[in-house]
């Protein structure tokens, strides 16, 4: 298929609000960790350059920014995914429903980049598109709905409806909310991010990048395909020839597609390793577009940390309090391990309000089990303070891309026991091939995923070895210090953004 041309013609002339444009779901400002952190390292680490913030939050945020602003942050933007006020028009576009169906699923279903490019034709200039509401409540757009579910009669109405009317309409909110006015675009995922990414490239001819930290499309797939509240119709059994697709295929496809419409725009598609530029370029991006640049710690920052305050041995668990990292397994993990290593203290850092039925899952069944005197939550916290009190980091995550709570165990001597997800074996310096039975390498010990045993060996056999917590926490500390420095990594960023602002630069004199 032809690649389309997204870039409009040249000639218009603006002062840009920023820079760069970070284009953020779900995070930034407003949840912190990974994702947020990485975004907040970047604008500090850039200080010549100004940035905006367009984060994409499924209702108006309810709690304040994480972060303090940075001098160079000049404007917060928002685009609410239940907003259906968005777009100037009442008036229905010229196309027909049907045309608007077949094109509707043709992105959803496909990834269709000329399909994508042609809707944003269809709805006009940026200043006068329609209204979501237009395209989502009107007889036209009740006619397309109709028209896609005749494509999978298979699937309960109800079903389809809910997820045509979220996904479509996220899709469409992309495409006629406000643009903030940017000399790049830099989208830190595909998923809507990437949607607005696209539709940037689309309407203002300016350069895209993309940086994924893990494959957004391949996470989204695991936590529909865990998701209680998605019901399929169709029961297929262990009948893999049966090809109908029902309503959790419609959700999954369609995050895949949005994958391949974002890398189809993008000027640069960055991984955090080399294995998942495999998978980008398996979804379509271009192998000329694809480059690694991994995460970065502050090294420095971990060099003197405050002193130990308990002599118990501590296992730790560092992230967001959600289904992904698989904080139940480390629960599991705790109790087992508490049998075998006398005084064991396991923490749980990390905020819990991304998924508060999760967490409260997780706290129950701490209070379930009577491991309250062992386990501690200790919600949001400043890493640093806790390292020194830390024996093993241990990450039970479902789907990593390169842990940056990896580095900073690293840079503060801290061996790690991690699940052989995303760099964890790389990082760790683990031989063999991912899928194997637990490994130990030169920086600690990655296992498959879910397997409770194996972790609980690993952590008993690091817990109660002094030398080789010492050895694995000094080589951990040594491959940081050298590999993944943050200076270094912002250098690579620098190098990026200098390239296109440059070459804009140009073009305006």
């Amino acid at each position: 298929m032809e690649v389309p041309n997204w870039f409009a013609p040249a000639g218009r002339r603006f002062e840009p609000e920023a820079d760069v444009c970070l284009i953020a779901e779900g995070c930034y400002p407003y949840v912190s960790g990974g994702v947020s952190n990485w975004i907040d390292w970047l604008i500090r680490t850039h200080p010549e350059l100004t940035f905006s913030v367009l984060a994409i939050l499924p209702s108006a945020p309810q709690t304040e920014p994480r972060y303090e602003r940075p001098d160079n942050l000049k404007a917060i933007h928002h685009l609410l995914l239940d907003d259906k006020g968005k777009g100037q028009r009442r008036a229905w576009p010229a196309m027909t429903p049907q045309w608007y169906a077949d094109t509707l699923t043709a992105i959803l279903d496909r990834g269709d980049a000329q399909g994508f490019q042609a809707l944003l034709e269809k709805l006009g200039p940026e200043s006068r598109r329609p209204s979501v509401s237009t395209l989502l409540d009107s007889r036209q757009a009740w006619q397309a709905l109709s028209s896609g579910y005749a494509r999978m009669p298979q699937t309960a109405f109800i079903s389809y409806f809910w997820a045509w009317r979220a996904l479509a309409g996220g899709l469409l909110r992309t495409l006629v909310s406000p643009l903030p006015s940017a000399r790049l675009y830099h989208s830190v995922s595909t998923g809507y991010a990437g949607l607005v990414a696209a539709r940037a490239a689309h309407d203002t001819g300016r350069p895209v990048m993309i940086t994924e930290h893990g494959i957004y499309s391949n996470e989204r797939r695991v936590e529909i395909l865990m998701a209680d509240w998605i019901k399929n119709s169709i029961d297929t059994g262990l009948d893999f020839a049966d090809e109908r697709h029902d309503v959790r295929d419609f959700w999954a496809d369609a995050f895949e597609s949005f994958a391949r419409i974002a890398y189809s725009a993008a000027d640069d598609v960055i991984a955090l390793y080399g294995d998942n530029n495999a998978f980008q370029q398996a979804l379509g991006a271009d192998s000329r577009k694809l480059t690694v640049v991994p995460n970065g710690v502050d090294v420095d920052r971990f060099e003197t940390l405050p002193m130990r305050q308990s002599t118990r041995p501590t296992l730790a668990f560092i992230g967001r309090v959600t289904p992904i990292k698989d904080v139940q397994t480390f629960i599991d993990v705790a109790e087992r391990a508490a049998s075998k290593v006398p005084g064991l203290r396991a923490l749980i850092i990390g905020p819990m309000d991304e998924d508060p039925d999760y967490a409260q899952s997780c706290v129950d069944a701490v209070k379930e089990r009577g491991l309250g005197d062992i386990i501690t939550f200790t919600g949001p916290v400043d890493v640093r303070d806790y390292m020194a009190e830390i024996d093993v980091l241990m990450l039970t995550s479902i789907s990593e891309a390169l842990p940056l709570v990896i580095l900073e165990a690293g840079a503060s001597g801290v061996p790690c026991i991690a699940t052989d997800v995303g760099a964890c074996r790389e990082i760790l310096g683990c031989p063999g091939s991912p899928g194997q039975a637990a490994v130990a390498g030169v920086g600690g010990i990655v296992a498959p995923v879910g397997d409770v045993g194996s972790l609980v060996s690993a952590a008993v056999h690091i817990l109660t070895n002094p030398m080789a917590r010492e050895r694995m926490g000094s080589s951990l500390r040594e491959k940081v210090r050298t590999q993944y420095r943050s200076d270094t990594i912002a250098s690579a960023y620098t190098r990026l953004y200098g390239r296109h602002l440059s070459q804009i630069a140009k073009s305006e004199v």
